[in-house]
């Protein structure tokens, strides 16, 4: 595919190495462009999207504290869902310049998540033209279903797992008598906040990827029925390094929906492998 990326184009004029990459640079620069609007807006109301956005996971009136603990009482878990409060909670900062930086970098990262969209169909108009007729039919919808993954998964970053992460390291004590407190700097919850989100959010593409290496032929539904021990050790180890926290629960809430997927992706696979074999039949017939 990347060989044919630069040597075919369908309906047009075959194009050299310079002219694809000159193609590529526009490509790349209006993603930039759409990128920084959003990022100009996000950092115009940073005030109310760091009270409400950025530190939303460490307030105690966070949506995900009631709902969890309001589900685990209506399921009969009692409080076993009912995260320990993160009261007193407050972030501090050791440079000057700290807070600037740390504004600019929220806005960057929040303007890439919410231009995602628009930036994959930048990078999907580039890479169309290579696609045969062929292709092109197996891959309708992808632009819609990859940001609806990578949306899926920031979602369940931010109101699932930040909280847990949150609540688990703000609790956790160290001996019995006291005299540690913990006072995070801004730096260090913003860093955590952004690998969580954007871990999250490209974790939870693996449907999509199991549908493309298997439309190329790289994978088949056997190989990852086969291999599906292996995965479940990988994805316990994606896992531990999405989570910051080195707690079982917050691994476990990653880990199940990646497992999940897995299957989903084994499905996927199955579905791609029977529709291919039916096109070959009829393509013989």
């Amino acid at each position: 595919m990347a060989l044919n990326l630069f040597n075919r184009r369908s309906d047009q004029e075959e194009m050299s190495f310079v002219d694809h990459l000159e193609a590529l640079r526009w490509h790349l620069v209006r993603s930039a462009f759409a990128v920084i609007i959003v990022a100009i807006f996000i950092f115009i109301k940073m005030d109310w999207i760091f009270d409400k956005i950025i530190r939303g996971p460490i307030r105690n009136d966070f949506v995900s504290y009631q709902g969890l603990c309001h589900l685990g009482q209506r399921l009969g878990f009692g409080d076993a869902l009912c995260l320990q409060s993160v009261k007193g909670l407050e972030l501090m900062t050791t440079q000057f310049g700290s807070q600037f930086i740390t504004s600019i970098n929220i806005a960057i990262v929040g303007g890439f998540i919410v231009a995602f969209p628009y930036v994959f169909w930048e990078l999907w108009r580039f890479i169309k033209p290579a696609l045969s007729p062929k292709e092109l039919k197996s891959s309708r919808g992808a632009i819609w279903w990859v940001s609806f993954f990578f949306m899926l998964g920031v979602a369940f970053g931010y109101f699932l797992l930040a909280p847990f992460t949150f609540s688990f390291l703000y609790n956790y004590t160290i001996g019995t008598a006291g005299g540690v407190v913990t006072k995070p700097t801004l730096d260090d919850y913003i860093e955590n906040l952004i690998d969580i989100i954007v871990g999250s959010g490209v974790a939870f593409q693996l449907p999509l990827i199991s549908y493309v290496l298997t439309s190329i032929g790289l994978i088949t539904p056997n190989f990852l029925r086969t291999y599906r021990k292996y995965a479940y050790v990988a994805i316990l180890f994606i896992a531990a390094i999405i989570t910051p926290s080195p707690d079982w629960m917050s691994q476990t809430i990653v880990a199940l929906p990646l497992i999940l997927l897995y299957e989903l992706s084994i499905i996927i696979s199955k579905r791609v492998t029977k529709r291919q074999d039916k096109r070959d039949k009829e393509e013989w017939s």
